[in-house]
């Protein structure tokens, strides 16, 4: 079984997500869309390879928002890309950035939050056997809407948290978090945005720390149960004009 990591930059390690899928005998390939060298310039152009060939694709967080200008219009692309691959019933995850861009994969939208969303959090699940309460942790300015016809499986009361449509599941938190992750956002411009937020990057990772045994054990029966539930699920048909709206 192939699995596909699509990585949005290079400062996104797969962490517990990656172990998990390695663990239930996928092997991994990985797609990243903005190199290391255009980081600062994340306007790319970025070729997607063919969704049929894996047994799903896990798209991953990012720095950036999916309704930003600066990103270029590979985007689109890749919300083009995920709705190929729920067309033609390839399994889809996607996490934070990766899950909003499912949401407007599927019509939804997506906007800024009121305040942002950070830390390790406990989430209102209306599925415990798919969504665990968590904590999971946090780490996003933005958050998405879903159409009337998808419910929402978990949330907080800032945002939604996870949705199911089909083949495809969307989280908002971070399954894939290890104190090695977060020291990699943290090193990559994430000190500075937590401080212009208040938040202390130390005691963040203090908790991470205190909390990776449980954290691995919860994100890999998530991974396990994206394997055995929702890439059984049946093949939804996607709407045939996209009305997603980014702003």
């Amino acid at each position: 079984m192939r699995v596909l990591f699509v990585k949005q930059d290079h400062a996104s390690p797969a962490g517990f997500v990656g172990s998990a899928f390695t663990g239930l005998g996928y092997d991994v390939s990985e797609f990243t869309v903005v190199p290391a060298s255009r980081y600062d310039s994340p306007d790319v152009t970025a070729v997607f390879p063919d969704p049929g060939g894996y047994d799903a694709i896990v798209f991953f967080g990012a720095v950036w928002s999916v309704y930003e200008d600066t990103i270029g219009s590979w985007i689109g692309d890749e919300i083009a890309f995920a709705r190929s691959a729920m067309d033609l019933g390839v399994p889809v995850l996607g996490i934070c950035f990766g899950g909003q861009m499912l949401a407007a994969a599927v019509g939804g939208s997506v906007e800024r939050a009121p305040e942002p969303e950070i830390g390790w959090t406990m989430v209102d699940s209306a599925d415990p056997g798919l969504i665990d309460g968590g904590p999971w942790f946090q780490w996003h300015f933005d958050r998405f809407s879903l159409p009337a016809s998808v419910p929402v499986v978990a949330r907080t009361a800032l945002a939604s948290q996870a949705f199911r449509v089909g083949r495809a599941l969307g989280v908002q938190f971070h399954p894939e978090l290890t104190p090695s992750v977060l020291e990699c956002w943290l090193d990559n411009g994430g000190a500075a945005q937590l401080a212009a937020s208040e938040v202390d990057a130390g005691t963040l990772l203090e908790q991470t720390r205190s909390l990776e045994s449980v954290s691995a054990m919860r994100a890999h029966e998530l991974a396990r149960r994206f394997v055995t539930d929702v890439t059984t699920g049946p093949v939804v048909p996607l709407p045939s004009v996209l009305d997603a709206t980014l702003r």
